[in-house]
């Protein structure tokens, strides 16, 4: 339940505000402002409470989007509407700005008094919400434009409008993961989780029924066949074990629950499928193997050698590696024997940078660090490495088994639809310990 929401630019000057409930006056905005925006100590936390008011806050760029609530609310809850207001401005005019927002004040109130309601959250799905709020403003619409969009935002499908025609019916499907690990400087895997998500853009005519399968273990055994994960591994058929999974509305819930496939009618345009969470036979596409020698108190000898664990017919990109050095470090030398490095005074850090590496390679950094003699005993705690990186491939061992599209009404077959799959992998928090 929220009484009010409010935006600011960067020098504390309100650029949209609406209050919701009486308790919330005018002095709330300026509370924010001195407490918040103008504080001498920067404020890390996202929620605040100011006399009984409790603020909720997110900064994108140079605007603040504040929440006010003098009620025991649900902060989980406020975050994520947050989060959905800002996705809706951004697919109406881009980029969150000042000159944004400013320009298009008037959309913004349309669209808070379509979203919330006396404080209550209500319909936030951007399709719908296009159905009915133009660019322009709220345009009168005919009788069955308003029978339309009243079966759509009562109805089941509220994330797809009906009469969509495409010359050329087109899905690209993207599985993006990003590869988390904390190794060991003996080369232990301490923690190593992938988060992924299923990216789609449907270009696809009428209303049509799609059907998804994933290499998932508990998919894979509920198909009747029988045969173990060793099997079929041993087959060349590997399984993947998702820890738990989160499917957009579009999803048949029922049907995942019953026959474990996954099926529904996408939205028009680019969403969001699935987010998933697998913790188990991770493929790590490189590993660091740091050698760290203190020579005296003035030099430090780094020998770094970097591995790519993957198939030799497949490329890493965008490669970078974060050697840290200690706060008193005076010069730095440096060889690598691919790529390019450099000492960063400002990070205290070596960066070394590849363009391409192909699979099952090896390359090695060696640097000699002069140290500055300092005063104090306490011995150099050393940061881990971190890396970053993209490869062509899924860590998680996810794979796309099939993509079925059903559409009777319009009566195009499966073998019409052009389909696009790519797999992408890149680095989360990717550190080695050295």
């Amino acid at each position: 339940m929220i009484g009010g929401l409010f935006i600011y630019n960067h020098k504390g000057e309100v650029l949209i505000s609406r209050v919701y409930r009486d308790d919330i006056g005018r002095n709330a905005v300026d509370a924010f402002r001195v407490n918040v925006i103008h504080a001498r100590q920067q404020v890390r936390s996202p929620v605040t409470n100011i006399a009984r008011t409790s603020f909720f806050h997110v900064k994108r760029a140079n605007i603040w989007v504040a929440a006010v609530t003098k009620q025991n609310v649900n902060a989980a809850m406020v975050f994520e509407f947050l989060l959905k207001i800002i996705d809706c401005m951004q697919s109406y005019f881009g980029k969150i700005s000042e000159e944004n927002v400013k320009n298009n004040f008037v959309l913004i109130y349309e669209l808070l008094d379509e979203i919330l309601d006396f404080g209550y959250p209500q319909n936030t799905d951007t399709g719908v919400l296009k159905t009915f709020i133009t660019q322009q403003g709220v345009k009168s619409q005919t009788k069955e434009e308003q029978a339309q969009i009243t079966s759509q935002v009562t109805g089941q499908i509220g994330w797809r409008r009906e009469g969509i025609k495409y010359r050329r019916n087109e899905l690209f499907l993207d599985v993006l993961e990003f590869c988390n690990l904390l190794m060991s400087p003996q080369g232990q895997v301490l923690s190593a989780h992938v988060a992924g998500k299923v990216v789609m853009k449907s270009y696809l005519s009428g209303m049509p029924e799609c059907k998804f399968g994933i290499n998932d273990k508990l998919v894979m055994e509920t198909k009747g066949k029988g045969p173990t994960t060793e099997d079929q591994t041993r087959a060349g058929k590997p399984v993947v074990v998702i820890d738990d999974c989160q499917f957009h509305q579009c999803v048949k819930l029922s049907k995942f629950e019953t026959e474990h496939s996954i099926s529904f009618i996408p939205p028009d345009g680019e969403f969001e499928l699935m987010k998933y969470r697998t913790t188990k036979d991770i493929s790590l596409p490189f590993r660091v193997i740091p050698l760290v020698r203190e020579v005296g108190r003035t030099r430090m000898e780094v020998k770094v050698v970097l591995k790519s664990n993957f198939k030799p017919s497949l490329l890493g990109q965008k490669i970078e590696v974060k050697i840290p050095t200690p706060l008193n470090t005076s010069g730095v030398q440096l060889i690598c024997m691919k790529g390019k490095a450099k000492y960063k005074a400002s990070e205290n850090a070596i960066v070394w940078k590849i363009k391409r590496m192909a699979g099952m390679k090896e390359t090695q950094l060696s640097a000699e660090i002069e140290l500055l003699e300092t005063d104090t005993k306490k011995k150099w705690t050393r940061p881990p490495i971190s890396m970053n990186f993209e490869v062509p491939f899924a860590p998680s061992g996810f794979k796309v088994r099939y993509l079925k599209v059903f559409e009777p009404k319009l009566n195009y077959s499966d073998h019409e639809v052009i389909k696009w799959v790519r797999y992408i992998g890149r680095s989360g928090l990717y550190e080695t310990r050295c």
